[in-house]
Protein backbone atom coordinates (compact mmCIF):
# COMPACT_ATOMS: atom_id res chain seq x y z
CA UNK A 1 0.00 0.00 0.00
CA UNK A 2 1.35 3.13 -0.32
CA UNK A 3 1.49 6.06 2.05
CA UNK A 4 -0.68 9.09 2.40
CA UNK A 5 1.23 12.28 0.21
CA UNK A 6 -0.57 14.86 1.92
CA UNK A 7 -0.72 14.97 5.95
CA UNK A 8 -4.06 16.72 5.79
CA UNK A 9 -7.56 15.23 5.27
CA UNK A 10 -11.16 16.16 4.84
CA UNK A 11 -13.69 15.69 7.01
CA UNK A 12 -14.53 11.74 7.13
CA UNK A 13 -17.18 10.09 5.71
CA UNK A 14 -20.16 9.01 7.97
CA UNK A 15 -19.08 11.69 10.75
CA UNK A 16 -22.20 12.73 13.08
CA UNK A 17 -22.13 16.31 13.60
CA UNK A 18 -22.68 17.90 17.42
CA UNK A 19 -24.32 21.36 16.54
CA UNK A 20 -22.25 23.97 18.29
CA UNK A 21 -19.29 21.70 19.42
CA UNK A 22 -15.73 23.79 19.27
CA UNK A 23 -13.18 21.93 17.54
CA UNK A 24 -10.17 20.93 19.45
CA UNK A 25 -6.39 20.29 18.22
CA UNK A 26 -5.62 16.90 20.36
CA UNK A 27 -2.85 14.43 20.60
CA UNK A 28 -3.50 11.12 19.92
CA UNK A 29 -2.19 9.22 22.72
CA UNK A 30 -2.48 5.71 22.09
CA UNK A 31 -5.42 2.97 21.07
CA UNK A 32 -8.06 1.50 22.98
CA UNK A 33 -10.20 -1.81 22.47
CA UNK A 34 -13.08 -1.27 20.07
CA UNK A 35 -11.69 0.67 17.36
CA UNK A 36 -10.89 4.12 18.90
CA UNK A 37 -7.37 5.80 19.70
CA UNK A 38 -7.02 8.29 22.94
CA UNK A 39 -7.14 12.12 23.50
CA UNK A 40 -7.31 14.17 26.10
CA UNK A 41 -9.09 17.26 26.07
CA UNK A 42 -9.07 19.60 29.43
CA UNK A 43 -8.00 16.49 31.31
CA UNK A 44 -11.14 14.61 29.77
CA UNK A 45 -10.41 11.23 27.73
CA UNK A 46 -11.71 11.60 24.05
CA UNK A 47 -12.15 8.58 21.99
CA UNK A 48 -11.55 9.22 18.61
CA UNK A 49 -11.60 6.54 14.97
CA UNK A 50 -9.36 6.61 11.95
CA UNK A 51 -6.16 8.01 13.93
CA UNK A 52 -3.18 6.88 14.82
CA UNK A 53 -0.79 7.52 18.08
CA UNK A 54 1.16 10.32 18.13
CA UNK A 55 -0.68 12.09 15.40
CA UNK A 56 -2.38 15.31 15.77
CA UNK A 57 -5.79 16.30 14.71
CA UNK A 58 -8.51 19.09 14.86
CA UNK A 59 -11.60 16.82 16.49
CA UNK A 60 -15.50 17.77 17.15
CA UNK A 61 -17.17 16.13 19.91
CA UNK A 62 -19.62 14.07 18.89
CA UNK A 63 -21.40 12.82 22.16
CA UNK A 64 -20.53 13.70 25.38
CA UNK A 65 -20.28 11.48 28.40
CA UNK A 66 -19.96 12.09 32.24
CA UNK A 67 -16.55 10.04 32.03
CA UNK A 68 -15.42 10.54 28.26
CA UNK A 69 -16.46 11.80 25.25
CA UNK A 70 -16.57 10.56 21.12
CA UNK A 71 -15.37 12.92 18.55
CA UNK A 72 -14.68 13.12 14.76
CA UNK A 73 -11.58 14.34 12.96
CA UNK A 74 -12.14 17.77 11.51
CA UNK A 75 -8.48 17.90 10.11
CA UNK A 76 -5.39 15.69 10.23
CA UNK A 77 -2.83 18.16 11.55
CA UNK A 78 0.32 15.69 11.58
CA UNK A 79 0.32 12.36 10.09
CA UNK A 80 1.99 9.34 11.70
CA UNK A 81 4.90 7.31 9.53
CA UNK A 82 2.33 4.16 9.53
CA UNK A 83 -0.46 5.80 7.81
CA UNK A 84 -1.42 4.50 4.87
CA UNK A 85 -3.85 4.57 2.09
CA UNK A 86 -7.16 2.45 3.27
CA UNK A 87 -7.22 -0.56 0.34
CA UNK A 88 -11.42 -0.49 0.14
CA UNK A 89 -13.15 3.03 -0.91
CA UNK A 90 -15.91 2.02 1.88
CA UNK A 91 -13.78 2.13 4.69
CA UNK A 92 -14.56 4.95 6.80
CA UNK A 93 -18.39 5.13 5.80
CA UNK A 94 -18.57 0.92 6.76
CA UNK A 95 -18.73 -0.30 10.05
CA UNK A 96 -16.48 -3.27 9.04
CA UNK A 97 -13.01 -1.91 9.61
CA UNK A 98 -11.38 0.17 11.55
CA UNK A 99 -7.57 -0.11 10.99
CA UNK A 100 -7.27 -0.32 7.25
CA UNK A 101 -5.65 3.22 7.63
CA UNK A 102 -2.23 2.04 9.64
CA UNK A 103 0.20 -0.21 7.87
CA UNK A 104 -0.34 -4.33 9.21
CA UNK A 105 2.75 -4.12 11.36
CA UNK A 106 1.60 -0.93 13.01
CA UNK A 107 -1.98 -2.74 13.53
CA UNK A 108 -0.18 -6.15 15.32
CA UNK A 109 2.07 -3.08 17.59
CA UNK A 110 -1.48 -1.75 18.31
CA UNK A 111 -2.81 -5.15 19.37
CA UNK A 112 0.15 -6.34 21.32
CA UNK A 113 -0.75 -3.08 23.09
CA UNK A 114 -4.08 -3.47 23.32
CA UNK A 115 -3.87 -7.30 25.08
CA UNK A 116 -1.07 -6.16 26.95
CA UNK A 117 -2.84 -3.32 28.54
CA UNK A 118 -5.95 -4.95 28.65
CA UNK A 119 -4.96 -7.80 30.52
CA UNK A 120 -2.65 -5.85 33.38
CA UNK A 121 -5.57 -3.95 33.85
CA UNK A 122 -7.19 -7.19 34.62
CA UNK A 123 -5.12 -7.67 37.14
CA UNK A 124 -2.73 -10.42 34.58
CA UNK A 125 0.73 -9.77 34.18
CA UNK A 126 1.45 -10.62 31.10
CA UNK A 127 4.22 -12.50 30.04
CA UNK A 128 7.66 -10.56 28.91
CA UNK A 129 6.74 -11.76 24.84
CA UNK A 130 3.22 -11.89 23.76
CA UNK A 131 3.62 -14.28 20.63
CA UNK A 132 2.00 -13.33 17.50
CA UNK A 133 0.40 -15.32 14.37
CA UNK A 134 -0.68 -13.49 11.62
CA UNK A 135 -1.13 -13.99 8.07
CA UNK A 136 -1.94 -12.27 4.89
CA UNK A 137 -4.19 -9.49 5.95
CA UNK A 138 -6.51 -9.49 2.72
CA UNK A 139 -9.34 -11.67 1.16
CA UNK A 140 -8.92 -14.39 4.42
CA UNK A 141 -12.63 -13.83 5.26
CA UNK A 142 -14.30 -17.33 4.91
CA UNK A 143 -17.50 -15.94 5.57
CA UNK A 144 -19.98 -13.12 5.58
CA UNK A 145 -23.17 -11.60 6.68
CA UNK A 146 -24.83 -8.75 4.31
CA UNK A 147 -27.91 -7.08 5.29
CA UNK A 148 -30.17 -5.39 2.32
CA UNK A 149 -31.24 -1.89 1.68
CA UNK A 150 -34.72 -0.81 0.70
CA UNK A 151 -33.35 -1.19 -3.04
CA UNK A 152 -32.33 -4.66 -2.12
CA UNK A 153 -28.93 -3.84 -2.53
CA UNK A 154 -26.65 -5.93 0.16
CA UNK A 155 -24.13 -4.38 2.16
CA UNK A 156 -22.67 -3.70 5.87
CA UNK A 157 -23.92 -1.74 8.30
CA UNK A 158 -22.14 1.86 9.18
CA UNK A 159 -20.12 3.26 11.09
CA UNK A 160 -21.71 4.98 14.14
CA UNK A 161 -25.02 3.44 12.58
CA UNK A 162 -27.50 1.16 11.98
CA UNK A 163 -27.90 2.31 7.82
CA UNK A 164 -27.06 0.03 5.59
CA UNK A 165 -23.82 0.71 3.32
CA UNK A 166 -23.60 -0.76 -0.22
CA UNK A 167 -20.80 -2.60 -1.24
CA UNK A 168 -19.59 -3.65 -4.31
CA UNK A 169 -16.21 -4.74 -2.89
CA UNK A 170 -14.92 -5.95 0.22
CA UNK A 171 -11.04 -6.80 -0.13
CA UNK A 172 -10.33 -8.83 3.56
CA UNK A 173 -13.27 -11.12 2.23
CA UNK A 174 -12.57 -14.53 -0.34
CA UNK A 175 -13.42 -12.66 -3.65
CA UNK A 176 -15.88 -15.66 -4.38
CA UNK A 177 -18.38 -14.12 -0.80
CA UNK A 178 -18.72 -10.78 -2.71
CA UNK A 179 -19.24 -11.78 -6.18
CA UNK A 180 -22.29 -14.34 -4.99
CA UNK A 181 -23.66 -11.67 -2.20
CA UNK A 182 -24.04 -8.96 -5.17
CA UNK A 183 -25.19 -12.01 -7.38
CA UNK A 184 -27.77 -13.01 -4.91
CA UNK A 185 -29.02 -9.14 -3.89
CA UNK A 186 -29.34 -8.69 -7.72
CA UNK A 187 -32.09 -11.81 -7.96
CA UNK A 188 -33.51 -11.22 -4.93
CA UNK A 189 -34.54 -7.67 -6.38
CA UNK A 190 -36.37 -9.26 -8.38
CA UNK A 191 -39.21 -10.27 -5.55
CA UNK A 192 -41.47 -7.84 -4.43
CA UNK A 193 -40.25 -5.49 -1.58
CA UNK A 194 -42.18 -7.34 1.13
CA UNK A 195 -40.82 -10.54 0.11
CA UNK A 196 -37.30 -9.72 0.20
CA UNK A 197 -35.10 -11.13 2.93
CA UNK A 198 -33.40 -8.87 5.73
CA UNK A 199 -29.99 -10.28 5.88
CA UNK A 200 -27.84 -12.99 3.91
CA UNK A 201 -24.97 -15.06 5.19
CA UNK A 202 -22.32 -16.75 3.14
CA UNK A 203 -19.66 -19.52 3.89
CA UNK A 204 -17.33 -20.66 0.99
CA UNK A 205 -14.15 -23.60 1.59
CA UNK A 206 -10.71 -22.25 1.55
CA UNK A 207 -10.01 -22.25 -2.47
CA UNK A 208 -13.42 -20.15 -2.93
CA UNK A 209 -15.06 -22.60 -5.31
CA UNK A 210 -17.90 -23.71 -3.15
CA UNK A 211 -20.00 -21.98 -1.04
CA UNK A 212 -23.30 -22.28 1.32
CA UNK A 213 -26.36 -19.32 2.25
CA UNK A 214 -28.32 -18.56 4.42
CA UNK A 215 -31.43 -16.28 3.96
CA UNK A 216 -33.13 -14.50 6.82
CA UNK A 217 -36.25 -12.91 7.35
CA UNK A 218 -37.87 -11.98 10.67
CA UNK A 219 -41.28 -13.53 11.24
CA UNK A 220 -42.81 -16.18 9.12
CA UNK A 221 -41.29 -15.73 5.29
CA UNK A 222 -43.43 -15.59 2.24
CA UNK A 223 -43.96 -18.03 0.17
CA UNK A 224 -42.65 -16.62 -3.15
CA UNK A 225 -38.80 -16.40 -1.42
CA UNK A 226 -39.06 -19.70 -0.42
CA UNK A 227 -39.59 -20.79 -3.89
CA UNK A 228 -36.86 -18.31 -5.36
CA UNK A 229 -34.15 -21.34 -4.01
CA UNK A 230 -34.18 -23.11 -7.20
CA UNK A 231 -33.16 -19.53 -9.00
CA UNK A 232 -30.39 -18.79 -6.84
CA UNK A 233 -29.08 -22.10 -7.24
CA UNK A 234 -29.29 -21.85 -11.00
CA UNK A 235 -27.98 -18.58 -11.65
CA UNK A 236 -24.67 -18.92 -9.24
CA UNK A 237 -23.09 -21.78 -9.73
CA UNK A 238 -20.74 -21.45 -6.70
CA UNK A 239 -23.54 -22.43 -4.68
CA UNK A 240 -23.96 -25.67 -3.19
CA UNK A 241 -26.95 -25.13 -1.19
CA UNK A 242 -29.55 -22.33 0.16
CA UNK A 243 -31.36 -22.41 3.63
CA UNK A 244 -34.49 -20.06 4.88
CA UNK A 245 -33.90 -19.11 8.19
CA UNK A 246 -36.58 -17.35 10.55
CA UNK A 247 -35.24 -15.08 12.85
CA UNK A 248 -36.81 -14.79 16.53
CA UNK A 249 -36.64 -12.36 19.07
CA UNK A 250 -35.81 -15.21 21.78
CA UNK A 251 -33.98 -18.39 21.20
CA UNK A 252 -32.50 -19.88 18.31
CA UNK A 253 -32.91 -19.24 14.41
CA UNK A 254 -35.06 -21.37 12.78
CA UNK A 255 -34.50 -23.30 9.22
CA UNK A 256 -37.76 -23.13 7.80
CA UNK A 257 -36.74 -24.61 4.40
CA UNK A 258 -33.65 -25.71 2.14
CA UNK A 259 -32.24 -26.68 -0.91
CA UNK A 260 -29.49 -28.28 -2.41
CA UNK A 261 -26.27 -29.03 0.10
CA UNK A 262 -27.24 -29.12 3.54
CA UNK A 263 -23.40 -28.17 4.63
CA UNK A 264 -19.93 -27.65 2.86
CA UNK A 265 -16.86 -30.08 3.52
CA UNK A 266 -13.85 -27.90 4.66
CA UNK A 267 -10.62 -29.23 4.61
CA UNK A 268 -8.44 -27.86 7.44
CA UNK A 269 -5.50 -29.67 9.76
CA UNK A 270 -5.57 -32.46 7.34
CA UNK A 271 -9.25 -33.28 7.97
CA UNK A 272 -12.60 -32.44 5.96
CA UNK A 273 -15.01 -31.08 8.54
CA UNK A 274 -18.24 -30.76 7.67
CA UNK A 275 -20.07 -27.48 8.48
CA UNK A 276 -23.57 -26.80 8.33
CA UNK A 277 -25.52 -23.52 7.29
CA UNK A 278 -24.67 -21.06 10.55
CA UNK A 279 -22.45 -23.40 12.25
CA UNK A 280 -19.75 -21.68 13.77
CA UNK A 281 -16.53 -21.76 12.17
CA UNK A 282 -13.48 -19.93 12.69
CA UNK A 283 -13.45 -16.95 9.64
CA UNK A 284 -9.28 -16.81 8.76
CA UNK A 285 -9.16 -19.32 5.81
CA UNK A 286 -5.24 -18.71 5.97
CA UNK A 287 -5.35 -19.45 9.42
CA UNK A 288 -7.36 -22.33 10.36
CA UNK A 289 -4.33 -24.72 10.35
CA UNK A 290 -1.93 -22.49 12.39
CA UNK A 291 -4.59 -22.10 15.18
CA UNK A 292 -5.10 -25.91 15.45
CA UNK A 293 -1.62 -26.48 15.41
CA UNK A 294 -1.00 -23.52 18.56
CA UNK A 295 -3.85 -25.44 20.43
CA UNK A 296 -3.10 -28.91 19.96
CA UNK A 297 0.59 -29.59 19.49
CA UNK A 298 2.20 -31.44 22.32
CA UNK A 299 -0.76 -32.27 23.76
CA UNK A 300 -1.42 -36.01 24.36
CA UNK A 301 -2.67 -38.38 27.04
CA UNK A 302 -5.81 -40.41 27.99
CA UNK A 303 -8.34 -38.05 28.44
CA UNK A 304 -9.19 -34.15 26.80
CA UNK A 305 -12.40 -32.22 26.39
CA UNK A 306 -13.04 -29.81 24.04
CA UNK A 307 -15.62 -27.12 25.36
CA UNK A 308 -17.40 -24.60 23.48
CA UNK A 309 -16.35 -27.33 20.40
CA UNK A 310 -18.62 -25.89 17.34
CA UNK A 311 -17.69 -28.18 14.91
CA UNK A 312 -14.96 -29.96 16.14
CA UNK A 313 -12.40 -28.31 14.84
CA UNK A 314 -9.87 -28.80 17.75
CA UNK A 315 -11.40 -32.30 19.00
CA UNK A 316 -11.03 -33.75 15.72
CA UNK A 317 -7.29 -32.96 15.85
CA UNK A 318 -7.03 -34.40 19.74
CA UNK A 319 -8.47 -37.56 18.98
CA UNK A 320 -4.80 -38.53 17.10
CA UNK A 321 -3.19 -37.83 20.63
CA UNK A 322 -5.39 -38.62 23.20
CA UNK A 323 -7.26 -42.16 24.18
CA UNK A 324 -10.71 -40.54 24.64
CA UNK A 325 -11.98 -36.85 23.24
CA UNK A 326 -14.97 -35.48 25.09
CA UNK A 327 -16.28 -32.00 22.72
CA UNK A 328 -19.26 -30.46 24.25
CA UNK A 329 -21.67 -28.19 22.24
CA UNK A 330 -24.77 -26.38 22.63
CA UNK A 331 -25.85 -24.93 19.75
CA UNK A 332 -28.28 -26.41 17.40
CA UNK A 333 -26.61 -25.59 14.33
CA UNK A 334 -23.25 -27.22 15.14
CA UNK A 335 -24.28 -30.72 16.87
CA UNK A 336 -24.88 -32.75 13.98
CA UNK A 337 -21.77 -31.77 12.66
CA UNK A 338 -19.74 -32.33 15.78
CA UNK A 339 -21.12 -36.11 15.79
CA UNK A 340 -20.71 -36.27 11.88
CA UNK A 341 -16.61 -35.26 12.30
CA UNK A 342 -15.61 -37.21 15.50
CA UNK A 343 -17.56 -40.38 14.13
CA UNK A 344 -15.23 -43.42 13.92
CA UNK A 345 -12.60 -41.60 16.19
CA UNK A 346 -11.88 -41.60 19.78
CA UNK A 347 -13.71 -38.76 20.15
CA UNK A 348 -17.50 -38.35 21.52
CA UNK A 349 -20.02 -35.47 20.99
CA UNK A 350 -22.42 -34.10 23.67
CA UNK A 351 -24.96 -31.75 23.19
CA UNK A 352 -24.98 -30.15 25.92
CA UNK A 353 -23.66 -26.47 27.67
CA UNK A 354 -20.66 -26.32 28.92
CA UNK A 355 -21.69 -24.93 32.33
CA UNK A 356 -24.19 -28.04 32.96
CA UNK A 357 -21.94 -30.52 31.82
CA UNK A 358 -19.20 -29.12 33.93
CA UNK A 359 -21.71 -29.42 36.91
CA UNK A 360 -22.33 -33.33 35.75
CA UNK A 361 -19.56 -34.12 35.40
CA UNK A 362 -16.75 -32.47 37.64
CA UNK A 363 -16.28 -35.25 39.91
CA UNK A 364 -16.31 -38.23 37.49
CA UNK A 365 -12.33 -39.00 35.20
CA UNK A 366 -9.97 -35.73 35.52
CA UNK A 367 -9.23 -35.20 31.59
CA UNK A 368 -4.86 -34.60 30.85
CA UNK A 369 -6.19 -31.35 28.62
CA UNK A 370 -8.76 -29.20 28.37
CA UNK A 371 -9.42 -26.61 25.66
CA UNK A 372 -12.11 -24.05 25.85
CA UNK A 373 -13.51 -21.87 23.04
CA UNK A 374 -15.89 -19.49 24.87
CA UNK A 375 -18.24 -16.63 22.78
CA UNK A 376 -17.13 -13.03 23.79
CA UNK A 377 -19.39 -13.01 27.30
CA UNK A 378 -16.39 -15.49 28.10
CA UNK A 379 -16.41 -18.79 30.87
CA UNK A 380 -17.94 -16.57 33.99
CA UNK A 381 -17.80 -17.30 37.86
CA UNK A 382 -19.58 -20.28 37.87
CA UNK A 383 -17.77 -22.38 35.12
CA UNK A 384 -14.24 -21.18 35.99
CA UNK A 385 -14.83 -22.76 39.38
CA UNK A 386 -15.92 -26.06 38.08
CA UNK A 387 -13.28 -25.83 35.98
CA UNK A 388 -10.93 -24.93 38.75
CA UNK A 389 -12.38 -28.00 41.11
CA UNK A 390 -11.90 -30.27 37.99
CA UNK A 391 -8.44 -29.43 38.22
CA UNK A 392 -6.90 -30.66 34.90
CA UNK A 393 -3.32 -30.35 34.90
CA UNK A 394 -3.61 -28.03 31.76
CA UNK A 395 -5.91 -25.32 29.94
CA UNK A 396 -5.50 -23.66 26.80
CA UNK A 397 -8.27 -20.91 26.71
CA UNK A 398 -9.31 -19.59 23.31
CA UNK A 399 -10.47 -15.94 23.56
CA UNK A 400 -11.87 -13.53 20.77
CA UNK A 401 -12.68 -10.57 24.06
CA UNK A 402 -9.78 -9.54 25.70
CA UNK A 403 -11.62 -7.89 28.58
CA UNK A 404 -13.84 -11.24 29.46
CA UNK A 405 -10.15 -13.45 28.87
CA UNK A 406 -8.46 -11.09 31.59
CA UNK A 407 -11.12 -11.81 34.03
CA UNK A 408 -11.63 -15.44 33.49
CA UNK A 409 -7.70 -15.88 33.85
CA UNK A 410 -7.78 -13.74 37.16
CA UNK A 411 -10.24 -15.93 38.78
CA UNK A 412 -8.55 -19.44 37.51
CA UNK A 413 -4.71 -17.98 38.28
CA UNK A 414 -6.61 -17.37 42.08
CA UNK A 415 -7.42 -20.90 41.97
CA UNK A 416 -3.98 -22.60 41.33
CA UNK A 417 -3.53 -22.11 37.75
CA UNK A 418 -0.03 -20.18 35.95
CA UNK A 419 0.06 -18.30 33.11
CA UNK A 420 2.88 -19.75 30.55
CA UNK A 421 2.00 -18.54 27.18
CA UNK A 422 0.26 -16.05 25.24
CA UNK A 423 -0.61 -15.71 21.80
CA UNK A 424 -2.43 -12.85 20.17
CA UNK A 425 -3.70 -14.81 17.07
CA UNK A 426 -4.85 -12.72 14.39
CA UNK A 427 -7.46 -13.62 13.11
CA UNK A 428 -9.22 -10.11 11.62
CA UNK A 429 -6.94 -8.07 10.04
CA UNK A 430 -7.74 -4.51 9.27
CA UNK A 431 -10.04 -4.98 12.50
CA UNK A 432 -10.39 -4.20 16.26
CA UNK A 433 -10.83 -7.64 17.04
CA UNK A 434 -8.24 -10.12 18.08
CA UNK A 435 -8.27 -13.75 19.22
CA UNK A 436 -5.45 -15.08 22.13
CA UNK A 437 -4.87 -18.24 23.11
CA UNK A 438 -3.66 -18.70 26.34
CA UNK A 439 -1.94 -21.79 28.26
CA UNK A 440 -2.54 -22.48 31.93
CA UNK A 441 -0.96 -25.06 33.94
CA UNK A 442 -2.35 -26.18 37.43
CA UNK A 443 0.62 -25.89 40.13
CA UNK A 444 -1.19 -26.93 42.40
CA UNK A 445 -2.74 -30.53 43.33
Amino acid sequence: MKKEKDSKSSRPAGRADRAGAPAHLVQIEKPVYGGNFLARVDGKAVFVPLVLPGEQARVRTVEEKRGYATAETEELVSAAPERTAPGCPHFGVCGGCQYQHASYEAQLRIKQAILRETLERGGIRAPEQIEVLSGEPWAYRNRIRVAFEREGRPGYRGRRSHAIVPIQECPITAPVLVQTALAAGAALQRLDEASRPTELALFCDPAGTSAIASVFTFGPPRAPLSKHYATLLEQIPVLRGVELVEQRREGFPRTVARQGAASLSYPAAGFDYRVDHVAFFQVNRFLVDPLVERVTTGRSGELAWDLFAGVGLFARKLTSSFGQVIAVESAPGATAALAHNLSGTAGAAVAASTLDFLRKNRHGARPDFIVVDPPRTGLGAETTALLAEVASPEITYVSCDPATLARDLRDLIAAGYDLERVTLVDLFPQTFHLETVVDLKAVRA
